[in-house]
């Protein structure tokens, strides 16, 4: 049975935002993208104190997409260090997480 992860990004825009998810999605690194706009971040960046508006990302994949998916990201990405964490999913609705398995799965595999 395979493990799932929960992609957390967060982008400068949601142009970027929905690029690197149909990007994702698109190469089956993924199996679904949301985006939640309109988000307000206050971080340390370069020794300053800085306030973005910025973008959610959540994408769901397996475990072992992980690093792939976080290459990816990071390509696409337009930040410098751009914010990408993987969070298990411990448990959820057993279609779902075998729907997220079908659509990460390459077609020749």
């Amino acid at each position: 049975m395979s493990e799932y992860r929960l992609l957390y990004v967060t982008c400068g825009s949601l142009e970027e935002a929905e690029h690197i998810g149909r990007h994702l999605v698109t190469e089956r690194l993924a199996a679904c993208a949301n985006m939640l706009p309109a988000m307000r971040s206050i971080y340390r960046w370069q020794g300053a104190i800085t306030s973005d508006e910025e973008v959610v990302l959540l994408m769901k994949t397996r475990a072992e997409l992980v690093d792939q998916a976080t290459e990816a990201i990071v390509a696409e990405h337009g930040y410098e260090v751009p914010c990408v964490v993987a969070l298990p999913i411990v448990a959820g609705h057993s279609p779902f997480l075998g729907w997220i398995s079908a659509e990460t799965t390459d077609a020749s595999d």
